[in-house]
């Protein structure tokens, strides 16, 4: 019974991107380790940018310099 948890951003992916997730997903597992898609789990969890951090900033500030050096060319 295997159980995936996967996390994003929560940054816009539609409801048709996350079905295509838990779908590509399910399909992998049972291709590769011939697991029965009736009891494989996948959870996917948004997180705010604000809660997740890269090398000691938010995601958030990062995002926001990155489009601000962007304007600056």
């Amino acid at each position: 019974m295997p159980y995936v948890h996967i996390q994003i951003t929560r940054e816009g992916a539609t409801v048709e991107q996350k079905a295509e997730l838990i779908r590509g997903t399910t399909e992998l597992l049972v291709r590769v380790l011939d697991k029965n898609p009736a009891t494989t789990f996948v959870v996917i969890e948004e997180v705010d940018t604000d809660h997740w951090g890269i090398g000691g900033e938010t995601v958030t500030v990062l995002r926001q310099r990155t489009r601000e050096q962007g304007a600056l060319r």
